[in-house]
C-alpha cells in the first residue's frame, strides 16, 4: 500500500543567484499535522512562477522516497531532506513506471487525479546545488509528476494513498515523459497519448504539434517544445544575391531587390519573414550582421527588403553609401515566426513607421490571393514626407473585398490631406481601435518601435483581442524569457566588458552585438548572451526544455551537455552549445 510521508510546503522567496535575484517557491518544509488541499494548491504554499507550476492542473507536485533514494546513490549524497525535490507530497510508492495519467487516488479526505509529468527548470538545479538536475530528472524517467485536486479535503503525513480509478488508456508518467523529451516520437505513442483525457493541455498541446509535424514531413527537432521563434528553421549560410533595384520610398527609407545572379529560384518565404545580409565594410572593419524585413510580394525570382538610414545605423548607412544597382551581397535564407497564420479570422495589421514592412508582405501575399478575411490596415507616421508605401498600400487594398485602411499621422506637414494622405492626426489609441471597429476574434500582427508596440499591444488586449492573437515582431532582438528572476532592468545589448580579439566571433544578428568566445568564463553560447544583455528565452539551462532554441544564421557548434531531443537542423539550443568557428545566432 503507497503512503504519503511528508506533506511539504512553502511560500515564495527571493534568493541570489549568479548575480541575479530569483522569486521561487522551490524550498518546500514539511507541515507538522494535517493541511488543507484547495483546487489550486495546499494552504501554506505557493509558486513563484504561475506559467510554470501551481494552478489547477499542478496544484500538487508528487515525488517518491524510492527517487530519494537513487538520487543519494547517484549524486553521493546523504544530506536529503522531505521536500527536497520541491514536491509537496513526499510519498513511498507511486513510482514513475507504474502511476499512469487520469489515474485517481483518495489521500485523506480529498481526491486526486494524476495530469502530468513534473517539468523541471533550473531551480531545481538550485535547491539541489547541481546544475544538471534538470536534465538528470528528465533522463532518468524519474521527472515525479503532479495531480490536480478533484476533491478538496485534508491531507497528512501517514495516510495510505488508495487508488479509486484508472486511466481507460494507460500510459505511465515515465512513457508520456519520455515521448516529449526523448527522440523518437512514435505516432502510434503520440495517437495513445491525446486519447488521455486527463492529460493537461499543455502537454496535449505538445504532443498535437509533434502528430502534426509527423504529418506534414518529416523534418527533425521537436515542435512539441521549440517556442515560437524557432518554428520554421532554415539551414544556415549565406548566399550571393545581385541587387536589381534601389527606391527611395520616403524621406528615410530605402528599399532594395534582390536576385540570384543566375537567376535561380529563391527560396520561398513565408509572408511576414525576413533575412540576414552579412556587409562587409571597407578598411578592415568588423563584417555587420544586419536582419531586414522582406517587404515585398511572394515571390521565389526577387527579395525586397525595406531599411529605414538612422543617423547614427551603421547597417542603413553603409547600404546608403556603399551598395549600388550590380553589387552582390550576402543574405540568408529568410527565417523568423512572425508569419500570416492560417485561418478565417480577421486580421489587423498594424504599424508605426519601419514597422510596416513585415506586415506589408502580409497585405501583398492577401492581395494576391483575393482574401475574402476583414483586413483592417492601421499605420502610424510623422507625415506624408515619412510614410513609406503609401500609394503601395492603396494599389493593393481594393483587392481585398473587405479591406479597410487608417492611417495617424502625429505631426501633418502643411500640405498633407485629411482624407488623401492620411484620417486623423494625432497617436493610435484604444479609442481608435473602437473607432474602427476592430472585432474581438481578430488577429493582429504587430511591428514598430518598442514603446508604440507596447502601448498598442495593451489596448489591444483592453479591447478583447486574446493575447495568443497578437503576434508582434521585434527588430532588434526578441521578447526575452527568465522565470523567476526578478528586479533586473533591461539594458540595451552591447559587447561585453571583458571582450577580446581572439576567439571565434559570436555575432547576435537581431540585435546587432558581435563578441568574442572565450571557454573560461563563458560555459555556453546563452552565458556570452547574458553577458551582452542580448534578450534571451531559457528555462532549463541544460539542454531538456527547447525554450533557448534560436536561429543558427551560419556556423556549426557542439553541445556539452549533449541535448536529451537534438533541435530542427539550422537551430541551435544556446543554453548547452559552444561554437564551432565563427557563428551567428538568430538572436
Amino acid at each position: 500500500m503507497a503512503r504519503l510521508l511528508s506533506v511539504n510546503v512553502g511560500l515564495p522567496r527571493d534568493i541570489a543567484w549568479r548575480g541575479r535575484t530569483v522569486h521561487t517557491g522551490i524550498w518546500k518544509t514539511p507541515v507538522p499535522g494535517r493541511c488543507r488541499v484547495g483546487r489550486l494548491n495546499l494552504d501554506g504554499d505557493g509558486q513563484g512562477d504561475l506559467g510554470g507550476h501551481g494552478g489547477e492542473q499542478r496544484a500538487a507536485f508528487v515525488y517518491q522516497i524510492e527517487s530519494y533514494r537513487y538520487w543519494q546513490e547517484q549524486l553521493k549524497r546523504s544530506d536529503f531532506v522531505h521536500g527536497q525535490f520541491g514536491e509537496n507530497f513526499t510519498v513511498e510508492g507511486l513510482a514513475d513506471d507504474s502511476v499512469c495519467i487520469g489515474d485517481r487516488y483518495q489521500i485523506g479526505s480529498a481526491l486526486f487525479e494524476v495530469s502530468q509529468p513534473r517539468v523541471t527548470c533550473y531551480r531545481v538545479g538550485i535547491r539541489m546545488d547541481e546544475p544538471r538536475m534538470p536534465a538528470l530528472l528528465t533522463s532518468s524517467g524519474r521527472p515525479g509528476f503532479y495531480f490536480r485536486v478533484l476533491r478538496e479535503g485534508e491531507v497528512g503525513a501517514g495516510d495510505e494513498i488508495v487508488r479509486v480509478g484508472e486511466a481507460r488508456e494507460r500510459m505511465t508518467v515515465g512513457e508520456i515523459n519520455a515521448l516529449l523529451y526523448l527522440p523518437n516520437h512514435a505516432r502510434d505513442g503520440l495517437e495513445r497519448a491525446l486519447r488521455i483525457d486527463a492529460l493537461s493541455p499543455g502537454w496535449r498541446a505538445s504532443f498535437e504539434a509533434l502528430r502534426q509535424r509527423q504529418t506534414i514531413d518529416a523534418g527533425g527537432g521537436n515542435p512539441g517544445l521549440a517556442p515560437a521563434a524557432a518554428a520554421h528553421p532554415v539551414a544556415p549560410g549565406f548566399h550571393p544575391l545581385t541587387v536589381t533595384a534601389i527606391e527611395q520610398e520616403s524621406a528615410d527609407v530605402l528599399s532594395l531587390s534582390m536576385q540570384h545572379p543566375d537567376a535561380l529560384p529563391l527560396p520561398a518565404a513565408l509572408p511576414g519573414q525576413y533575412v540576414v545580409l552579412r556587409l562587409r565594410q571597407t578598411g578592415g572593419r568588423p563584417l555587420l550582421f544586419r536582419s531586414y524585413s522582406l517587404s515585398g510580394p511572394p515571390s521565389t525570382e526577387r527579395y525586397r527588403i525595406s531599411v529605414k538610414i538612422e543617423p547614427d545605423g551603421a547597417g542603413g548607412t553603409y547600404l546608403r553609401e556603399h551598395v549600388r544597382v550590380g553589387d552582390v551581397l550576402d543574405v540568408s535564407a529568410p527565417r523568423g515566426s512572425f508569419v500570416l497564420q492560417s485561418g478565417e479570422r480577421p486580421l489587423v495589421l498594424l504599424s508605426a513607421g519601419i514597422g510596416a514592412t513585415p506586415v506589408l508582405a502580409i497585405l501583398h501575399a492577401l492581395a494576391a490571393a483575393h482574401s475574402t478575411r476583414p483586413v483592417f490596415w492601421i499605420h502610424a507616421a510623422r507625415d506624408r514626407q515619412h510614410h513609406p508605401f503609401a500609394a503601395e498600400v492603396r494599389r493593393l487594398l481594393p483587392s481585398l473585398t473587405r479591406g479597410r485602411s487608417y492611417v495617424c499621422y502625429s505631426k501633418p506637414g502643411a500640405r498633407d490631406e485629411v482624407g488623401v494622405d492620411f484620417d486623423a492626426t494625432g497617436h493610435l489609441s484604444r479609442s481608435v481601435f473602437d473607432g474602427v471597429g476592430i472585432p474581438r476574434e481578430a488577429e493582429a500582427y504587430l511591428c514598430g518601435p518598442a514603446r508604440f508596440m507596447a502601448d498598442m499591444k495593451e489596448a489591444l488586449l483592453a479591447l478583447g483581442v486574446a493575447p495568443e492573437r497578437v503576434h508582434v515582431e521585434l527588430f532588434n532582438g526578441s521578447e526575452s524569457m527568465t522565470p523567476g528572476v526578478v528586479g533586473a532592468a533591461p539594458r540595451a545589448p552591447h559587447p561585453p566588458q571583458d571582450d577580446a580579439d581572439t576567439g571565434p566571433v559570436i555575432s547576435f544578428a537581431r540585435s546587432g552585438i558581435v563578441a568574442h568566445w572565450k571557454a573560461s568564463p563563458y560555459q555556453n553560447i546563452l552565458e556570452l548572451a547574458e553577458a551582452c544583455d542580448v534578450p534571451v528565452r531559457w528555462s532549463c539551462r541544460t539542454g531538456v526544455c527547447h525554450n533557448c532554441e534560436s536561429g543558427l544564421v551560419s556556423g556549426a557548434v557542439t553541445y556539452e551537455p549533449e541535448p536529451l531531443d537534438k533541435p530542427a537542423a539550422g537551430n541551435v539550443l544556446v543554453c548547452c552549445s559552444q561554437p564551432v568557428g565563427d557563428v551567428v545566432i538568430d538572436l
